[in-house]
């Protein structure tokens, strides 16, 4: 068994495995990739990521493991008790939050205390979608406390529409700033801001590496997302290591022609309307993935990614 973890170590690179513990969230941010918000549904319960964790183990390369949503401090029981369950596999574990929990120093002390630790990274979102400008207070707070427990601490931030590009990272989370992506909720209400470029330009996928993945995402429902929103398997269906054995990019309807030539090539392979131009390569390749959704059901999955929940 030793022998063969050590050989799919060296032909898997997944690292990171990023569980959306809940799509819903106490914001409704207008660049959400996941169309997070109060109403959506969707949630891990705890024998869930027991079992994912479970797979993680088993595939024998995952380093991280992250828990994001939606927002996860809104069902703080699971969290926790997802994370002690993450460490004590030998994991490193991460978190992703708006930090709304820390009102106070002493709520957020209440809140990281738990934790302190366990948490080889604290991610918080702090910039002009979460909460706005005129309220820095409790990202500032959380992340004052974590240093002072010794948590690892830091921002991220989507810029504004129209800023520059900043690429992202693979395994682990990257810090600074990043440019708005403009797929799921981003597409609908930002990607009118920004002067559009003709569609045929967008002949790659520059963000994520598809044939060779570093990090993939886990939803409450088991769907296993190279990109948000596109599935190469469901965890609670297929064992993880099945699905990274078998998985085929060349071969994936979506992923196939995104190597082949970007979101331009799934126009012209599935001959799609579209317009004259779009805001970036993810808005091309969000709308066309719209477009197919009842031909390929099992793959553009479930409808809190395309907001139809």
């Amino acid at each position: 068994m030793a022998g063969n973890n050590a050989k799919e170590a060296q032909e898997n690179p997944l690292s990171g495995l990023h569980l959306l513990l809940t799509y819903e969230c106490n914001y409704q941010c207008e660049h959400c990739f996941v169309w997070g918000g109060p109403s959506q549904t969707g949630t891990m319960t705890l024998d869930t990521i027991e079992q994912i964790l479970g797979q993680a183990k088993a595939l024998g390369t995952i380093e991280w493991i992250y828990f994001e949503g939606g927002e996860a401090f809104l069902y703080y029981d699971v969290l926790v008790a997802g994370i002690r369950l993450a460490k004590e596999s030998g994991f490193k574990v991460g978190i992703v939050t708006n930090a709304y929990w820390a009102t106070t120093d002493a709520d957020a002390s209440n809140w990281l205390t738990p934790i302190a630790g366990l948490v080889d990274d604290l991610s918080i979102s702090s910039d002009a979608y979460h909460g706005g400008d005129e309220d820095p207070e409790p990202p500032e707070t959380a992340r004052r406390t974590a240093q002072q427990l010794g948590i690892p601490v830091d921002f991220i931030s989507v810029a504004e529409p129209g800023a520059a590009d900043v690429p992202g990272a693979a395994g682990r989370l990257p810090a600074g700033e990043s440019a708005v992506l403009y797929r799921g909720r981003a597409a609908e209400l930002l990607a009118s801001r920004v002067d559009v470029k003709p569609w045929e330009q967008f002949t790659e996928c520059p963000w994520e590496n598809l044939r060779e993945p570093e990090r993939v995402h886990v939803d409450p429902f088991g769907n296993l997302h190279i990109c948000q929103g596109i599935s190469i398997g469901n965890l609670l269906k297929r064992p993880l290591t099945e699905i990274m054995r078998d998985y085929d990019a060349d071969e994936h309807p979506i992923v196939g022609p995104l190597l082949a030539g970007g979101p331009a090539e799934i126009v012209r392979k599935y001959d799609l309307p579209h317009e004259d131009g779009y805001a970036d390569h993810c808005h091309l390749c969000y709308r066309s993935r719209c477009a197919l959704r009842e031909r390929f059901p099992d793959v553009l999955t479930p409808d809190q990614m395309y907001g139809d929940s």
